[in-house]
């Protein structure tokens, strides 16, 4: 009985000593956590989306507070968090133009040609690798909804064959745009609804055997533009939105009816 008893107490003690020892690392080595790091989690979303660059909320809090990044990143809260942040951060945030995501293809069943017909895994990636895609447009939306599926605001759903974008719900996080093995959908400025819904560069011959709605690359929208705002490169119309005053006169004069928003 004593030397379990002597045992039991030496244990005890080792444990005691540990547990000291403990303690008094953790106050040498305690780290000083700034308190603004908790604050800016507070006002953030809690969305983990990554639209902001960084592996999620938390992350871009310290990424603020510790290496100095822009307090406007989070597209999620807009405007309304970034001058939250700012005045914890004592800055003054940029004011930006409200970005929501587009996908820039208008190629449906009714105007798109297929190769074949798909019957594998409803899902993008997996269609794109049998031939890259069901579509004879290499460009086009495959409609299999792998944008839907990392969308975390409910805001892209596939309507008719396309994806398409609720942009009253869309924050612009980009993980749609990541997702899409066709690149096919952008980030572009929400106030201003001009879209050229094509992404095919082939020339105009190739195209209008592909689809009824693609760019044919007839520069008829960048002679008319008045603003210089839409350029043909590599047979594609493309809108700069810096210079565009969406005045809609490119889409009244495309042949294809491929650029919308008027």
């Amino acid at each position: 009985m004593n030397g379990i008893f002597i045992a039991t107490i030496v244990v005890g003690a080792i444990g005691l000593i540990f547990g000291l020892l403990l303690a008094i690392a953790a106050v040498i080595f305690k780290v000083n956590a700034d308190e603004r790091i908790g604050k800016i989690e507070e006002v953030l979303p809690g969305a983990n989306c990554g639209g902001c660059g960084f592996a999620g909320c938390s992350a871009y809090a310290n990424a603020v507070v510790e290496k100095g990044a822009a307090i406007d990143c989070c597209g999620v809260g807009g405007s309304s968090i970034s001058e939250k942040i700012g005045k914890i951060m004592g800055k003054t945030a940029d004011k930006k133009a409200p970005m929501v995501a587009r996908v820039l293809c208008g190629g449906n069943p009714d105007f798109a040609e297929k190769k074949y017909e798909y019957e594998g895994v409803l899902d993008c990636n997996a269609a794109t690798r049998l031939a890259g895609g069901e579509k004879q447009c290499e460009f086009g939306c495959l409609g299999y909804g792998t944008c839907v599926k990392v969308c975390k605001f409910d805001a892209i759903h596939i309507e008719n064959g396309v994806a398409k974008v609720d942009e009253d719900k869309c924050t612009a996080c980009g993980m749609c745009v990541n997702a899409c093995p066709k690149k096919v959908i952008e980030i572009v400025p929400k106030n201003n609804p001009m879209t050229v819904l094509c992404k095919n560069r082939l020339i105009g011959k190739e195209v209008m055997s592909m689809c009824k709605i693609g760019c044919i690359g007839c520069k008829i929208c960048e002679k008319n533009c008045p603003f210089a705002a839409v350029s043909v490169t590599d047979n594609l119309a493309k809108i700069d939105y810096d210079r565009c005053e969406a005045c809609g006169l490119c889409a009244k004069v495309c042949p294809k009816n491929v650029i919308i928003g008027e």
